[in-house]
């Protein structure tokens, strides 16, 4: 029996992760995420799903970020009903993540229909908080390392892959093949998650290339961190850093919990204001198995914060003139209550907007990273004399090295190898590293590419 893959995104680009295969009348898709980034890549978020979603029998998910998850209501919406397959803290998470993605979209849509922004009539949400509940209700957990059947005569077996909590490298075996899927791999020697542990063998493999072009080079993240803030508050100014609210928020807590604690920075204020990374941060706790974290260790990284959970509180963080650290959701700066503090604190010469992930191309965070003297939000163009920096560390994602240290847990060579989930710079640079440092062939799929394997 054949097994047809297609790369129905994450391919020539970091987002939209959904992998399809199809095999003896059946198609599993392995994780389903929205695009992000350039407006050509959000485009496909409203396209119609390349396949019939009701002809899907089962997702397999990787990890709860919305890359790799924020489609899901959306294919509920248009007749998907099969079961979505996942660890438990992934399904923890996705409950807070699709809810919040949902929220957005609406308020979003709203804001465009009341100042008139928009070319349509009316703006309508992607999806509706009402579409990301049900799909809640298709959800199946399983533990790490143990085989669950996800669809008649296809096993799966989740094996823990760093990154965030509950994140997972997916072995599926279908027609006595083997096929993995690396979803995304964390950085080893992680403070806060166990390391990746990889596969002995594959007949296929995919596997991610975020950072297949680069190394994580750089001051420790912890004393960089230290820098931005002493020299920030010096200059009585206020620390601004956009966050991925699921794992990012609570690794940089971890950070200033132990910066303070050693007194390496000044004594201000720590404001997470971020609902959903509020959500996760009691996730996290209530998974401590998953975590590299003592109980007190995370109670203290928890702690290290004030939560702003109301929007007038979240207000009153922009009209306080004193020196203080918002963490605030989203990481790459496209949504959510970070736009408000970035309207109120990039005009200001004395403030620090300090960026700590990968920034996608087209995305704010990535116009700002690359030196933009202003962005628009919310239909307004607004000027930039903040200080801008990166923590080029302080990444969920494994560096080139990471991930070849991964790929050495192989026994034997994949037999067929596609490099996915990386600009193309990137998936491309993997390709020859992986060529001569392993003598292994690889492949970078194009947008909508099948194979027969």
């Amino acid at each position: 029996m054949s097994i047809d893959l297609s790369f129905l995104g994450a391919a020539g680009t970091v987002t939209g992760s959904r992998n399809l295969l199809e095999a003896g009348g059946q198609r599993i898709l392995v994780d389903c995420g929205l695009f992000q980034g350039y407006k050509k890549l959000r485009l496909r978020n409203w396209k119609p799903f390349p396949v019939d979603p009701a002809s899907i029998d089962a997702v397999v998910l990787t990890h709860a970020h919305i890359d790799h998850s924020g489609n899901l209501p959306r294919l509920f919406q248009q007749g998907f009903r099969g079961a979505i397959h996942c660890t438990e803290a992934t399904r923890d998470l996705c409950e807070i993540l699709l809810a919040d993605s949902a929220y957005l979209n609406e308020k979003d849509a709203e804001r465009a229909n009341r100042y008139g922004y928009t070319k349509h009539q009316p703006a309508l949400p992607l999806y509706t908080r009402k579409d990301a509940k049900d799909c809640m209700k298709l959800f199946q957990t399983h533990p790490f390392e143990t085989p669950a059947t996800v669809a008649s005569g296809v096993s799966a077996r989740f094996r823990r892959a760093g990154h965030i909590l509950g994140a997972a490298s997916v072995e599926l075996t279908m027609d006595g093949r083997v096929l993995v899927f690396s979803g995304d791999i964390g950085n080893y020697e992680s403070p806060t998650l166990s390391n990746p542990r990889p596969f002995g063998e594959a007949d296929v493999l995919v596997i991610e290339s975020t950072y297949g072009d680069r190394l994580h080079e750089g001051p420790d993240p912890e004393d960089e961190l230290a820098e931005v803030i002493t020299e920030t508050a010096a200059r009585g100014g206020t620390v601004v850093i956009p966050s991925f609210a699921v794992g990012r928020a609570q690794m940089l807590m971890y950070y200033l919990m132990r910066l303070k604690r050693a007194r390496r920075i000044p004594d201000i204020p720590v404001y997470l204001d971020s609902p959903m990374a509020i959500n996760a941060s009691d996730i996290y706790r209530a998974h401590l198995g998953d975590q590299s974290l003592t109980e007190e260790e995370c109670r203290l990284t928890c702690a290290a914060a004030e939560y702003t959970r109301s929007v007038d509180a979240s207000k009153a963080l922009d009209a306080s003139k004193h020196p203080k650290i918002i963490i605030s959701a989203s990481g790459m700066a496209t949504g959510g209550r970070v736009l408000h503090h970035l309207k109120a604190y990039l005009p200001n010469p004395t403030s620090t907007i300090l960026f700590a992930g990968f920034q996608a191309g087209g995305t704010r965070g990535a116009s700002l990273v690359g030196g933009a003297d202003r962005v628009s939000i919310h239909g307004e163009y607004i000027p930039v004399r903040a200080t801008v920096r990166n923590l080029s560390k302080l990444s969920a994602h494994g560096d080139r090295d990471d991930l070849l240290r991964w790929l050495g847990g192989f026994r034997s060579p994949p037999g067929r190898i596609f490099i996915n989930h990386g600009e193309d710079a990137a998936s491309d640079a993997l390709r020859l590293t992986i060529k001569d440092k392993l003598g292994w062939e690889a492949e970078t799929p194009d947008h909508l590419e099948r194979f027969t394997l």
